[in-house]
């Protein structure tokens, strides 16, 4: 299972909690909750709507690791997220088989190369 590149203009969500990775199951493979943006939507709030949609779990989009690429649009957008709810509420479009947290040790082995896996690497436990 390998994660897939982004496509530009669109938002990933990296969601670390307690050394695990948030994915989400797609046709291809699983990938980090993403999507596009709405009309005059921050990055960091697409992100914390796009999980929240897709999973259930409500984060907030608290920074971007390359806000240079988000704000020129000229890149995909990856937004840290903190989860701020545990439990998932009901209504999201996964179902809970298609939600995985994976320990960021192997996140780091299936990530393309970028800044995303730049983060990871730097936050693996030792």
């Amino acid at each position: 299972m390998a994660l897939e590149q982004v496509a530009q203009g669109v938002v990933q969500a990296v969601v670390v909690h307690n050394g695990r990775l948030l994915l989400v199951e797609q046709p291809d493979g699983s990938a980090l909750p993403s999507g596009v943006p709405e009309a005059a939507e921050s990055a960091e709030a697409a992100a914390a709507r796009l999980v929240y949609e897709l999973t259930g779990y409500l984060v907030d989009g608290s920074s971007t690791l390359e806000p240079e690429a988000a704000r020129s649009g000229s890149g995909a957008a990856a937004v840290l997220c903190r989860l701020l709810t545990e439990d998932p509420s009901d209504g999201a479009r996964l179902v809970p088989e298609q939600i995985h947290w994976v320990p960021v040790v192997e996140a780091v082995d299936i990530t393309p190369p970028g800044v995303v896996r730049d983060y990871l690497e730097g936050h693996t436990p030792v």
